[in-house]
């Protein structure tokens, strides 16, 4: 059974859910994270946190492969291929940061995205979990808590109005 029908109203068959799953654990099998845990862990967490927050089956799939073509572990043409909804694709594709990419512009794309905030949302409160970052020596660790808030802010995941701020306190990684 696919995992989602397709949103563009296609009759085109898609992967089921537990398909893209299998491809993004194989995919992402001999990475590790910044703390030597398996990546995949990080990928279970992102897929679990879109659904807590009500992502339905196409954004659970992109929470699977959100890092999949910007960690080069699958090709874009791979993912242009893949017999994934349209909205996934995009979404994917909107979570794909550009080498050098300035964090606004970034931002401004997952904002302009439909479902790639909300997943979005699940990576960064996973990546700022206090359980992940205190495996991290100290300057690490607080060099991302201020990347990852910069990019909350960005997004409008703060008490602060939505959108993307004029100046805010950010690192440069």
């Amino acid at each position: 059974m696919p995992y989602d029908a397709p949103s563009d109203g296609s009759s085109a068959q898609v992967m089921t859910l537990a398909e893209v799953e299998s491809i993004a654990r194989a995919a992402h099998a001999a990475q590790r994270d910044k703390a030597g845990r398996p990546y995949v862990e990080h990928l279970e967490a992102v897929a679990e946190g879109v659904r807590a927050r009500g992502g339905g089956c196409e954004l659970i799939a992109a929470a699977w492969l959100h890092d999949a073509v910007e960690d080069g572990v699958l090709s874009e043409e791979w993912l242009a291929a893949a017999a994934l909804t349209q909205r996934t694709k995009d979404v994917v594709q909107a979570l794909s940061k550009r080498p050098g990419e300035d964090p606004r512009v970034y931002a401004e794309r997952i904002l302009a995205t439909e479902g790639a905030r909300l997943v979005k949302e699940a990576d960064l409160a996973h990546n700022a979990d206090p359980r992940r970052l205190a495996a991290l020596d100290e300057p690490t660790a607080r060099r991302l808590t201020r990347k990852y808030a910069a990019m909350r802010q960005y997004l409008g995941l703060t008490a602060e109005t939505p959108g993307i701020p004029e100046n805010p306190t950010t690192s440069d990684d």
